[in-house]
Parts: structure tokens; sequence; C-alpha cells
């Protein structure tokens, strides 16, 4: 937590400002823009250096700092709790924010919703497909479909490893880290079609000592290449990296962590939305209410190659990056689950096919369960 951040907290808690602040939104944006630069409010549920969720917004939001006109505001180690709606009462009320990106899933209900309902001339943008119609029309969802970047992470592995056995620790099985896993053995397929991809799941989405554990386990099960799917992959990179294993990256760039064995990483490119949220601010025009893209609309990228990269790895995932820009569906062919049920039958999907949405299963090739 910041001490801008415990200042404005205790603001909030000792005074009635926050029934008279000061507020900027789209509807009144045109005619104070020449008075003031638009404010935006950004909030973290963690560290802003954690190698993985935070940092990948940090990231973004460093560069929107540079935009012309934009004035950015941060807290950091903000719970998913009234504290993070005291947290943009504050940005709204005492830093004149026009748009607050509350970062964090557990921040959109009833969080953010409700101060979308107090405060109707902010707009609220989450980062979480979650905003549906029946939700306040200041407010809106934007995502970066991560995994088509995990999909490159699985061709730069599946180039990369010598055995095969790649190793993928999760936190839950829920429907887009499914996708992710499911995405990452697709993509080594198209190198080595033998490739296959344990799966550990932890329960959570930041518990250090269990991906650790995980780790160590996946490579004393010959596992000769590691990704995740954590909030922070900090320790499970670490760890691979001490035990002479190569790794792949997820959310933000680890390759500072692994010197000798990353090979490359899945990142969000948030930059992509949020300058153009602050364009149509500055224009005066509203903001959509869903916000979504993958490579082809410049919303992921993938971390520059690392060591552990072959030339034949960034050749091949070279070539696919190509291919997914232009638009090219990753999923070719009808697909099985790791029990022998066809599950996506009708073949060819587009990249954003809603079929692709609802995943409850592994595939094919994945060792592990999704119950």
């Amino acid at each position: 937590m910041t001490m801008a951040g415990v200042n404005r907290r205790k603001f909030l808690q000792t005074t009635a400002a926050s029934a008279a602040g000061l507020t900027l939104g789209t509807a009144s944006f045109r005619a104070a823009r020449a008075a003031t630069d638009l404010t935006v409010g950004v909030i973290y549920v963690g560290a802003r250096d954690d190698f993985g969720w935070n940092q990948a917004h940090a990231v973004a939001v460093q560069a929107l700092k540079g935009v012309p006109g934009v004035k950015v505001v941060e807290e950091e180690n903000v719970p998913e709790t009234d504290a993070v709606a005291k947290t943009m009462e504050s940005m709204i009320n005492l830093d004149g924010a026009a748009l607050i990106l509350p970062t964090s899933f557990g921040y959109y209900s009833p969080f953010m919703i409700e101060e979308a309902k107090s405060h109707p001339d902010v707009q609220f943008r989450h980062a979480a497909p979650l905003w549906t119609d029946k939700d306040p029309k200041n407010a809106g969802s934007y995502f970066a479909f991560l995994d088509q970047a995990h999909y490159i992470d699985g061709v730069a592995a599946g180039a990369a490893s010598v055995s095969g056995k790649l190793g993928f620790v999760a936190a839950k099985p829920i429907g887009i880290v499914l996708r992710n896993i499911n995405s990452f053995l697709l993509g080594a397929r198209t190198v080595n079609p033998k490739a296959t991809c344990q799966v550990i799941f932890t329960g959570e989405w930041s518990l250090p000592v269990r991906e650790a554990e995980a780790t160590n386990a996946l490579v004393d099960a010959g596992c000769d290449l590691i990704t995740c799917h954590v909030d922070g992959p900090k320790v499970v990179i670490q760890t691979a990296e001490s035990r002479g294993v190569k790794t792949c990256g997820h959310n933000a760039s680890q390759a500072p962590l692994a010197p000798k064995g990353f090979v490359t990483g899945a990142e969000y490119k948030w930059i992509t939305i949020y300058k153009g949220f602050a364009e149509l601010l500055g224009k005066g025009q509203p903001l959509p209410n869903i916000t979504f893209g993958g490579y082809d609309k410049d919303m992921v990228q993938n971390t520059p190659y690392g060591a552990g990269a072959t030339d034949k790895a960034r050749m091949a995932a070279d070539a696919a990056i190509k291919d997914l820009k232009a638009g090219k569906p990753i999923w070719t062919t009808a697909v099985k689950d790791n029990k022998g049920q066809v599950v996506l039958p009708n073949a060819p999907y587009d990249n954003y096919a809603p079929d692709l949405n609802s995943m409850t299963y592994l595939i094919e090739g994945v060792i592990g369960s999704a119950s």
C-alpha cells in the first residue's frame, strides 16, 4: 500500500468530501478538456513489480503516462474488499479521475458496479470479460485473449524441448486457464506431434510454496520445459531455472529471472487498450462497453526470445505469430479431450469463437484432470 493511498483513505474516513467530489466523465469531457488533463486512476491488487498480472498492467500504465494530456494516479496492494471502493472514491473526489481502471477480478462486483452507479459521469473499465447490458452504461470490460500468446509459447516450447515432455503449473481449472493450457499444447504439437503437457493445479492464484512444489514435481516427472498460469510466475520461473529446466512465461516478462533457460513468454499488451481509451475520451467520444482482442488487434505479444530458445523455436514461433496477426485460426481440426471424447467437432474455429470460451476440459495429450 502506498502512502498516498493511506492518506486518501484516511481523508475519506474523516471528512464528508466524498459527497461533493469532483467528477469528469464522457458527457462533460469535451467542455472541460481545455481546462484540465484526463486523469486515469489505476488500482492493483498486488505489487506493481510482481513479474506477473500487476506488472503487466503497470508496464502499460507507465507508457500511458507518456501520452500528452494524460495524468495517471495509481495505488497498489489494494485488497478485493471495500478498500477498493474507498480507493475509487478518493481517485474521483481528490484526483478528479475521469476513468477508473480496477485491474483485479474481485474488484468488479459489487465494488466497481456500485461506484459506477454512484458516479454516472465517470467511466469505469475492468480487466475481465464480466460486463453485461444489465450493468451501468458507464462501466465496461476489456480483455486480451492470452491463449493466442500461449499458443506461440507452445510452438516455441515444442521446438526447444528435447524430451517433448512439457509441464504447466496452473492456479485453478476454470475456463480461461484451461484454454491457455490447451492452446499451449496445441502449439507444441504443431512442431512435435508427440509432445505432452503435464498439469498441476495449485488451487490458488498466488501460493508460492505450492508453486515451487509443483514445479519441482514436474521436473522430477521428466518435464524439461515448464510454463504456468498463476498471478506471479516468479517462483515457477526461478525454481525451474535452478533445476536447469527451460521456461516460458506468463502475464509479463520474466526473462531476467531465467538468463539460461528462458524461451519466450505470453504477455498482455494493455497499452493498446489504454491508449485507445485515452484517445476516445480526448475526442469527447464514448468508450465501448466491451473491448477485446488478440494478436490481430495488437493486444497480446510474446516476450523477446531468451537463451533457451533454439533457432528452430524462433523460426517456428515467428511464423506462427505472422499467421495469428493475419487472423489464421488456431483450432483447425476436430479435437478430443484427454478422456477420448470429441469436444470441438466443427473445426475450423475462428480464434474468437464462443465455443472456445466455455472450455471445461483438457485436450488429448494433456496429463491431468480439470475436475
